[in-house]
């Protein structure tokens, strides 16, 4: 098995198992909630970003490959809750942007957890609409 296989699959294990259930009790950390793409049930994930006017920009560590941005290609409708406050919105993902140069202009914390654990990173980006 390739490292790159086993450090994806230790990062999501702790992510799904640890990190994920206690960050979206937080009412202050910031949520994705896609639409599951099987299921038609809303699906929460945090993570970070910054708000930039009426744009919401992070990164996905996975890429393709994660699970909330299959869901968005299904169905590019989300919600994103910032600082205890939804937002709906529609999300794009923008493979031609510069992650790790996006990830410089986002929260330090997390950019460093997704550099550092990320595989295959890509930008997106939400057009918030309220």
């Amino acid at each position: 098995m390739a490292t790159t296989d086993v450090r994806d699959r230790v990062t999501k294990f702790v992510q799904r198992r640890l990190v994920n259930p206690l960050a979206t009790r937080l009412p202050s950390h910031t949520l994705l909630e896609t639409i599951g793409r099987t299921s038609g049930e809303p699906r929460r994930t945090p993570l970070d970003g910054s708000r930039v006017g009426d744009q919401f920009w992070f990164v996905s560590e996975f890429g393709e490959k994660s699970q909330y941005v299959k869901n968005i290609k299904t169905n590019p409708t989300v919600r994103v809750r910032l600082r205890g406050r939804w937002h709906n919105g529609t999300a794009h993902l923008v493979p031609d942007d510069d992650p790790r140069i996006r990830l410089r202009q986002l929260p330090r914390a997390n950019s460093f957890a997704v550099r550092t654990f990320g595989t295959s990173l890509l930008t997106i980006c939400v057009d918030l609409i309220d």
